[in-house]
């Protein structure tokens, strides 16, 4: 990207309150699509491609910290500050199940075989939830060193990555025994850790410094320091030549995975950056504010022509149930998202 050119991004509105965490599917038949966590508890699903708004998800009580979605983009999951973890269809956005914690839920993650959801958070628990026994009494891992940050699968899901709120470092462990069996070292929390479409990177973020591990081997490949404290990166997952950082300053920073340097620096957004992905192409990247709203990046310099105001991409009114398709071709016509949002919303953590 030609760092004199100014980037318009494609802008989703919608989101009354900070934008905290966001997740691209994988291609499917019908696109791919993306999901956004935000503190006011309404996670939504969006094209992947072009922001276009699909449907909100209703039913959470509290901040929703973290989303995702299954490999067939068919079920989504969240974890929310009502003490739940919730699973819900994507085609008509009912709740399949609620998964009742005893603390916030700060992270969740689906399997790569998509059979199993796995949760952290203020427990300082790891569970993984049965999703094909969703009443069964999950599986607990335990002796987490602190508040749980993040979770992500790995190694065909026989190693789970976290992360802390609290202190440095990422711990892997092993699934079968439920012990620790690396620590990769961090001088401060890493608020940020995505593991590479191809597996053969774990990105980081803690503090102002983006590093790059081998996610078979555990040795740390690159470390880079950062014109700001930023909370997410990622790497372009095709090429792998390129890597995406947001933090304080509001930016969404575009570097050269091989030297560091900056390419890229995108500016629009009015708080600071919670959270930046690509796309699973790489043609695109998402990046999630405290300002409440989602901006979709091209990674190609994009034509002039096209303005902010070429994408309000939001429902009319954030919370309402009727789900409006833009004929993206997806099979969700006139679904009705169920649920509705108490008034006197717990407030986040």
């Amino acid at each position: 990207m030609d760092k004199k050119k100014a980037a318009v991004p494609l802008v989703c509105h919608g989101h009354s309150r900070p934008v905290v965490d966001l997740f691209y599917s994988p291609v499917t038949p019908d696109g791919f699509f993306l999901i956004s966590a935000s503190k006011d508890a309404n996670p939504m699903l969006r094209n992947g491609e072009t922001g276009d708004w699909i449907g909100t998800f209703e039913g959470h009580k509290g901040a929703v910290w973290s989303c995702c979605l299954d490999s067939n983009a068919l079920r989504a999951a969240s974890g929310s500050a009502d003490f739940t973890a919730k699973l819900w269809d994507a085609l008509t956005g009912d709740v399949l199940h609620s998964f009742d914690h005893k603390h916030i839920v700060r992270a969740c993650a689906f399997s790569e075989g998509t059979h199993f959801l796995l949760t952290g958070g203020f427990e300082k628990l790891l569970r993984i939830f049965d999703l094909n026994r969703p009443d069964a009494p999950p599986r607990e891992v335990d002796n987490s060193p602190g508040s749980i940050r993040t979770v992500a699968w790995l190694h065909s899901d026989q190693t789970i990555l976290s992360s802390c709120s609290d202190i440095g470092g990422v711990r892997l462990w092993d699934v079968r025994s439920g012990k620790i069996v690396q620590t990769l070292d961090t001088s401060s929390p890493v608020t940020s850790a995505e593991v590479s479409q191809d597996g053969r990177y774990i990105t980081t973020a803690d503090g102002s410094t983006v590093k790059f591990w081998d996610a078979n081997h555990f040795g740390l490949v690159k470390s880079y320091s950062m014109p700001c404290p930023v909370e997410s990166a990622s790497l372009e997952p095709k090429l792998g030549s390129k890597f995406i950082a947001g933090g304080e300053d509001m930016w969404v920073h575009v570097f050269d995975f091989h030297t560091g340097e900056e390419i890229g620096c995108n500016k629009g957004h009015h708080g600071p950056v919670h959270c930046v992905r690509f796309s699973p192409g790489g043609e695109s990247y998402a990046s999630g504010s405290e300002d409440g709203t989602i901006r979709i990046w091209q990674t190609a310099p994009v034509n002039n022509a096209e303005s902010e105001s070429n994408s309000g991409n939001g429902p009319t009114k954030t919370g309402q149930s009727r789900v409006v398709i833009d004929e993206i071709g997806h099979k969700m016509d006139g679904i009705h998202i169920d649920g509705e949002l108490k008034a006197g919303e717990k407030e986040n953590v």
